[in-house]
């Protein structure tokens, strides 16, 4: 079995899809809400760029909802990476705006 690009970029998206809706589905179970959300939107992220990836990776022209899923999937991983930032954890050592406090 030969791996070409196309079948390179095919496997690399479908774990991609595989892992992110495995985090997604995992927050369900998640009982730390901060925790939950992170997950979800790390599942988002993965799900939405394996998405993409497909696209980029077939050789046949996009139809209607392949259209849509490419113009509103850079929202929804744009919106999940902003949120990601946002609970992230502070960052540990000193802090410039702290006057070499530690955090």
């Amino acid at each position: 079995m030969s791996l070409d690009a196309a079948s390179f970029v095919f496997w690399i998206s479908i774990t991609g899809l595989v892992v992110g809706a495995a985090l997604w589905a995992w927050s369900f179970i998640e009982k730390h809400p901060i925790r939950r959300l992170r997950q979800m939107d790390c599942g988002t992220v993965l799900v939405f760029s394996s998405i993409l990836l497909r696209f980029v990776g077939q050789g046949k022209p996009l139809g209607v909802i392949e259209w849509a899923l490419a113009l509103l999937s850079p929202l929804f991983v744009a919106g999940a990476l902003w949120r990601l930032s946002r609970t992230a954890c502070p960052a540990k050592g000193p802090m410039k705006h702290n006057k070499g406090g530690m955090a």
